[in-house]
């Protein structure tokens, strides 16, 4: 299956909308984990595999080759993986939504409710809100 872009059709829609291309991009299986285990620096084929819970190694290939193409990451001369530019806003934007599943966690089982491993993601300033307590933008496609 070919990388989403921008312009081109992709699953779920015709238009090619960058929204819709980021949403296949995103919406395939482990992608959007990668991004998150990458937040911290960059990781190698094998500690980013274990991060990512052991994942085949088929898949993880598949999905750092979408990625790649797709310039949300790239690889270092040393073969380890880190987010590009463009990568970091991707995965600034997954904090809202894990605020809201934090959140979530917490309305449906309130004594069990941190269930996160990054506790920064479940801090909660408010909703509407980025990390540094701006508002967030919202941005046409």
């Amino acid at each position: 299956m070919a990388t989403p872009r921008p312009g081109n059709p992709v699953r779920g829609s015709t238009t090619g909308r960058p929204l819709m291309a980021a949403l296949d991009l995103f919406g395939r299986r482990w992608s959007l984990r990668i991004l998150w285990e990458l937040r911290a620096g960059p990781l190698g084929f094998r500690p980013l595999q274990k991060r990512c819970d052991d994942m085949s190694s088929s898949v993880m290939r598949q999905r750092l080759t979408e990625l790649l193409d797709a310039q949300v990451i790239h690889q270092l001369p040393d073969s380890r993986y880190e987010l590009t530019p463009l990568g970091h806003e991707a995965r600034h934007a997954q904090n809202p939504l894990a605020r809201w599943a934090g959140r979530w966690a917490a309305a449906i089982d309130p004594q069990g409710a941190d269930h996160t491993d990054d506790q920064s993601a479940s801090r909660v300033s408010h909703p509407d809100t980025v990390d540094d307590g701006t508002p967030e933008r919202d941005s046409a496609d």
